[in-house]
């Protein structure tokens, strides 16, 4: 499994929620390791399609897919809640059904020839 954290140093939620994601990740019992990626540039924020920290991708998908034509910038995020809150941290809950989601991907096959 491929786990990318995405932050802006600006906002101040990313500490908070990237030791939430371990935590769940460890509660879970998931096998992986999270790449991290700090944002500086609206350049960068582009290229990963960012709409605001912090973002957590598994395997290439938001654990919160921001609407298609959502704008990309160097900002913080708000997660809505399974109960309608708003939170600048994603719920547990949602951590936890994107790994489960997740959790039988099949690898990406390598193209190398090995001897």
């Amino acid at each position: 499994m491929k786990i990318e954290f995405l932050y802006y140093e600006d906002c101040p939620s990313h500490e908070q929620a990237l030791a939430r994601l371990r935590q769940i990740i460890a509660e879970e019992g998931v096998e992986a390791q999270i790449r991290i990626h700090k944002l500086e540039t609206e350049a960068q924020a582009k290229a990963w399609h960012f709409v605001g920290s912090p973002t957590i991708l598994i395997n290439g998908e938001d654990i919160d897919p921001p609407p298609p034509n959502a704008p990309t910038a160097l900002t913080c995020r708000v997660y809505r809640w399974g109960d309608g809150r708003i939170s600048p941290l994603p719920s547990p809950e949602m951590i936890r059904r994107a790994l489960n989601a997740h959790r039988n991907d099949i690898p990406p096959q390598n193209d190398e020839l090995t001897t």
